[in-house]
């Protein structure tokens, strides 16, 4: 059975809260300024009864925990209760406050499901019964305002406005949790349609890696059989080691890509890299670029691997994006501090329109021509899945992009 979420709860207490302080000025002005003789004791006694009760209910919803449909249920009940109690005490079906009756009801049906609401109905068709049934009527009424019947129309404008006021107070806080709800399920959609496309992707390199297995292994045994011949000119050899390093790194990706699949020892935990290594990696792969390194990460830093496929994946981004540019050049800054690990990577590419920013928006996005976006959309579900946060802008002078990135202190050790 699925639980009624806090923020309903709390409009219900807050409802509450307003019930208890009308009920309380209603009673001390009827008996004190107009001088109605009503029984002042048991209709107190009632609205004492029930700011307890809602100080307990307000501190249960303080601690941000839902209450299943038939719990709230109850607190309806208990405000029928007294509201029957009160009207009973104060003229039964002639008291113009009936009609409060309704709210109830009107809640119910926005925050219960069907049946729970139709028990809600009930209750407060036998709280208006009972009020009626064993109310005791007003005394007789008269002076500086008029008779009984000119005292039952000033309880019907009082009434008309206090149900005006919790009516609309009600309705618009609802509509903004029903809006707030919407945006929520508007967004879990869209990382829904990111991952599914994710997981394709995934499933593709995995069946890719295997193809490409056979023709690196192969590629290595000709390379060695390159650098033990003697015969080969000693000018070619350090091409042929950098040949071989290369091959290196796309073997280690292949089989990088198996270990998802092969599954991981809980108890072993996350697997982790060098930071630094995996730096040092990606400046074999594109020695063309120009990367200037900054900010205070301590050496030898290691980190969830996946955080090593994220820096990859946006070295690779910006170094694009410069080349395209005609500048060849990123700079990255690494920082950790008592918070976590924090990141920047800029190019000097042409930069972007930033009412187009793709995060976190389409699942496969890219500003690059001929681009699918698959490393920005990768990069921003590492970050989520390890409860970071991404950002982008255009870089402060004009040129280029700043991505940056922040990860929790867990992630790095």
């Amino acid at each position: 059975m699925g639980r009624i979420a806090p923020s309903v709860i709390g409009t219900l207490c807050a409802l509450r809260w307003l019930a208890v302080v009308t009920q309380a000025a209603t009673v001390a002005v009827v008996t004190l300024v107009m001088g109605v003789a009503l029984p002042v004791a048991p209709m107190a006694a009632a609205i004492a009864l029930l700011a307890l009760f809602n100080a307990w209910a307000t501190w249960r919803t303080r601690r941000g925990e839902g209450i299943a449909a038939p719990e709230l249920f109850a607190h309806i009940v208990v405000d029928v209760v007294v509201l029957a109690w009160l009207i009973g005490w104060s003229g039964g079906i002639a008291n113009p406050f009936t009609s409060l009756f309704l709210l109830p009801i009107a809640f119910a049906a926005l925050a219960l499901p069907l049946r729970w609401m139709h028990a809600t109905a009930i209750a407060c068709g036998l709280g208006y019964a009972a009020s009626a049934i064993f109310g005791r009527g007003l005394p007789h009424v008269h002076g500086p305002i008029g008779d009984a019947f000119d005292l039952h129309l000033i309880g019907m404008v009082v009434n008309f406005l206090v149900s005006a006021g919790v009516v609309l107070y009600f309705f618009a806080r609802l509509a903004s949790l029903l809006r707030a709800r919407e945006r929520e399920l508007a967004s879990l959609r869209e990382r829904f349609a990111r991952n599914e496309g994710i997981v394709a992707l995934a499933t593709h390199a995995a069946s890719v890696a295997h193809e490409l297995n056979t023709p690196l292994a192969t590629l290595m045994l000709m390379l060695d059989e390159l650098l033990d011949d003697d015969t080969v000119p000693a000018s070619l050899h350090e091409e042929h080691r950098t040949m071989r390093q290369l091959v290196d790194v796309c073997r280690d990706r292949v089989q990088a890509l198996a270990v998802p699949a092969a599954g991981v020892d809980p108890r072993a935990g996350a697997a982790r890299v060098d930071l630094d290594a995996e730096i040092e990696r990606w400046t074999l792969v594109r020695p063309a670029i120009d990367l200037e390194r900054h900010g205070d990460m301590p050496a030898s830093t290691r980190v969830d691997a996946a955080i090593g496929h994220l820096l990859q994946a946006l070295l690779n981004n910006a170094a694009d994006a410069g080349e395209a540019a005609g500048r060849p050049r990123v700079q990255l800054r690494l920082d950790r501090d008592a918070h976590g690990l924090h990141g920047e990577v800029r190019d000097f590419g042409a930069g972007f329109d930033p009412a187009h920013s793709f995060l976190p928006g389409r699942a496969f996005g890219s500003s690059k021509p001929g681009g699918l976006g698959v490393g920005l959309a990768l990069s921003h579900a590492t970050v989520e899945r390890l409860g970071g946060s991404l950002s982008m802008q255009p870089a402060a002078d004009g040129h280029g992009i700043c991505v940056r990135f922040s990860l929790p202190m867990a992630e790095a050790a």
